[in-house]
């Protein structure tokens, strides 16, 4: 070999070691989509999840016991898991404490009702259940049928500060609306004889009805309550990786063996929405 070709050949050898290591640089200067959403929803390295106590559709149980469950809990557990963070649940007696919390940063995702309100100053995905909102009634009730609910004297509970609440005091003209604090309180009310009737989602009636012995969930359904998943504004540019995760929760049967787990009935099938 010539002293010019082993020349050429060592030129040839640099040039292709300085190309490499500008590819590996540009490389590794690269935005990595996954990390910039990691810190959009996760900003504390960690995903909080906003629950609601005692729902099945939330969570139902002691969120660091293998037994517990709930649809928002398992669907917090699988965006988690795609985010490759830990999952951090927060729990609230009611929707609006979480729904407070989720405007002020202190959680990070909720999966909860939508309402055309909370689209003013939150961020929903589309819709991933749709549930029967219905009555329960105690024991020895005369209240046999929906059209019974809307008289003189009939007193008729819901979730303080709930979507039921709203709707149902300018549904109802005759009855009176009273709220309860908690689905616990309206069974405890129920049971006192301070209410007829309790108005809340399925999933939430037939659960309460298991502890008040010779209670009825009322036949029919005088609504229907969309799930989705929510995201404070600043958070907006998230939005399309929640998107997808939802639609791949449908289509992979996640959302479907969640509220297999739960118990939860009342869902609406597709065909009836």
């Amino acid at each position: 070999m010539s002293i010019g070709s082993g020349l050429d050949h060592g030129r040839r050898n640099t040039c292709i070691l300085v190309a490499a290591f500008l590819v590996a640089g540009c490389a590794s200067r690269r935005k990595d989509p996954l990390a910039e959403t990691r810190k959009l929803l996760a900003p504390t390295g960690r995903l909080r999840v906003g629950l609601v106590r005692g729902s099945p559709l939330s969570i139902v149980g002691d969120p660091i016991s293998p037994h517990a469950n709930g649809v928002g809990l398992e669907l917090g557990r699988a965006l988690a898991y795609r985010l490759d963070v830990p999952m951090t649940p927060v729990l609230f007696g009611r929707v609006n404490d979480l729904l407070d919390a989720l405007r002020g940063g202190r959680v990070d995702v909720a999966f909860t009702t939508f309402a055309p309100e909370r689209a003013k100053d939150l961020r929903f995905t589309a819709p991933y259940l749709h549930m029967e909102l219905g009555y329960l009634v105690p024991a020895g009730s005369m209240v046999k049928a929906l059209a019974d609910i809307d008289r003189a004297a009939m007193r008729v509970g819901v979730g303080a500060g709930s979507t039921s609440e709203a709707y149902l005091a300018e549904a109802l003209k005759q009855a009176k609306i009273i709220p309860a604090a908690t689905a616990g309180a309206g069974i405890a009310m129920l049971a006192g004889g301070q209410l007829d009737a309790f108005a809340n989602d399925k999933a939430v009636l037939y659960r309460m009805s298991a502890s008040l012995p010779g209670s009825r969930v009322l036949d029919g359904r005088w609504g229907v309550e969309r799930f989705a998943a929510a995201l404070a504004p600043d958070r907006a540019a998230a939005m399309p990786f929640v998107e997808r995760f939802i639609a791949d929760a449908e289509r992979e049967g996640l959302v479907d063996r969640a509220v297999d787990s739960a118990g939860v009935r009342g869902v609406l099938p597709p065909t009836a929405r």
